[in-house]
């Protein structure tokens, strides 16, 4: 696969571009983007650009992140805290995120989107509001592990480290995690399914196909 160089900011207007005219498969009001990748290559801060460029085009959107969707420590840290297999399937409470972000942007949904449910310094709800999404805005979900959930995602941004750049860039005290990517890429392979794939081992010049 070929990818060509770009900045973050040129890549977010490429990719705000693309959403601009993005229709839901499903025929909701609301499509839904995946912007995926491991801690240490920042999702989170892709998909904020990318509302961005949105916004200046006058198309909303939320960015949503699923560390607000941490499951309680006393579930998710059953096994341990560094307990790689829990992290893989077992930290981030998925059936939250079907019933507070996706199934109110299904077909005939409502469009009030919960942006968070639980805080994990404090291990405790976080009792935000919730949010109402306008037709024609754009969910922007942003995490790990995310496109081996079947989320019902209308186009899919995977942001890819090289397992040596992943080490690198990880924390040594989250290295513990490693394991659970290096499955995501045999299981998943994220990096061959995504519509659009980013390559950040650098974080000062990113490339991408897309």
């Amino acid at each position: 696969m070929r990818l060509e160089a770009i900045t973050w900011d040129r890549l977010a207007d490429r990719l705000a571009e693309r959403l601009a005219g993005l229709k839901p498969a499903d025929g909701s009001a609301w499509p839904r983007v995946a912007f995926d990748g491991a801690p240490a290559a920042r999702p989170g801060d892709l998909a904020e650009r990318v509302g961005e460029a949105l916004r200046v085009r006058g198309r909303p959107s939320l960015a949503v992140a699923t560390e607000g969707f941490l499951r309680p420590a006393s579930l998710r840290l059953e096994h341990g805290h560094r307990d790689a297999e829990s992290y893989y399937g077992g930290w981030f409470d998925t059936n939250a995120l079907w019933r507070e972000v996706f199934g109110p942007l299904d077909p005939g949904g409502t469009g009030r989107v919960l942006p968070d449910l639980w805080d994990p310094t404090t291990d405790r709800a976080t009792r935000s509001p919730y949010v109402q999404l306008p037709p024609g805005g754009l969910l922007l979900l942003h995490g790990p592990l995310l496109l081996r959930h079947w989320f019902p995602f209308d186009l899919t941004v995977h942001l890819l480290l090289t397992p040596g750049a992943l080490r690198r860039r990880t924390p040594e005290t989250d290295h513990w995690t490693l394991p659970a990517f290096e499955r995501y890429a045999t299981e998943t392979d994220p990096a061959g399914t995504a519509d659009v794939l980013v390559r950040a081992d650098d974080p000062r010049h990113p490339a991408w196909s897309g």
